[in-house]
């Protein structure tokens, strides 16, 4: 195909946009329904497998010693769960800063009595963070087991929250499952409504598509400008979705900057904005394409 034709089939595509008027702006329509369900879910399901991510990081491992450990004892320990190829931090907490931490949850009455007699009732305490948030279980049991290796048994308690850590990575892998479900769902069905509504343009055309035919029309001259208005009308659909999803999710993002937590803040748009807009322009040029072309397959065989 020269390039005289081609810029004729982009030429006719473009024509055939505006000449069908309301069925076009029925297409792109659809499109920009089906598409923005279709990128609410999916920024939904991002912002919630971020929550959930970091719902897991806050799993952390309480070791706490005994109280009669020396230097040496503690520094073994520390280096032995710091070996652990599951182990991504091990953080050191004296039983001096145990109390100053309760000074500050709990006031200054609750530890006025210790600091008069001088003593101090809290163990020190290693705060374990693992790679892997599912394997807290597995780490506690390992670190547990380090009493048998140690003559000494050095370790007096470990916990994470047993129970309440693995409902939490329950509802956590729930929350993804259904997320990718979700996804998947609305973006087959994206595909099957954009396509239907596409081949409705064209079936009002069929006389047309007959008559090229008659006349000596090869499948691939009356094919090409269905596909490049299938095309055009794909990605001005998707177009328009995207500046409206963007400008939203930006108005969204300014707005819950006040009340969004620690545990739980929307991905910056920034981070999404570049890959987001490939995905839903790629979605849109694939759907249009793909629906053209399905549905102009069935007139060309006459």
């Amino acid at each position: 195909m020269n390039f005289n034709t081609l810029l004729r089939h982009f030429r006719e595509g473009t024509k055939n946009v505006f000449r069908n008027g309301w069925m076009s702006i029925a297409s792109i329509m659809s499109i920009i329904v089906s598409l923005s369900l279709l990128g609410v879910a999916l920024l939904l399901v991002l912002n919630l497998d971020r929550a959930a991510d970091e719902a897991d990081k806050q799993v952390e491992i309480s070791v706490y010693l005994n109280l009669n450990i020396d230097q040496a004892e503690r520094d073994k320990v520390s280096q032995e769960i710091q070996d652990m190829p599951e182990v991504q931090n091990v953080t050191f907490i004296s039983k001096k800063d145990g109390l100053e931490t309760m000074r500050q949850t709990l006031g200054d009455a609750m530890v006025k009595g210790y600091e008069e007699t001088g003593t101090n009732p809290l163990p020190d305490t290693f705060k374990v963070q693992v790679i892997e948030a599912t394997t807290v279980p597995f780490v506690a049991d390992k670190i547990s087991a380090l009493n048998g290796v140690n003559p000494d048994g050095p370790i007096y308690d470990v916990d994470y929250g047993k129970g309440t850590a693995e409902r939490l990575f329950q509802w956590t892998q729930t929350i993804r499952v259904v997320g990718i479900v979700l996804v998947i769902a609305l973006g087959v069905m994206a595909m099957f409504l954009i396509a239907n509504t596409i081949k409705v343009t064209i079936i009002a055309r069929r006389r047309e598509i007959a008559i090229m035919k008659l006349v000596g029309a090869t499948n691939r001259f009356i094919r090409w400008p269905f596909f490049i208005e299938g095309v055009l009308i794909g990605l001005t659909g998707s177009g328009i979705t995207l500046a409206i999803l963007l400008y939203g999710y930006s108005r969204l993002e300014v707005a819950a900057s006040g009340w969004t937590s620690a545990l739980f803040t929307l991905i910056p748009l920034t981070d999404v904005w570049m890959w987001f807009s490939i995905l839903l322009v790629g979605l849109g040029f694939l759907i249009g394409a793909w629906g053209s072309t399905i549905s102009i397959r069935k007139f060309l065989k006459v």
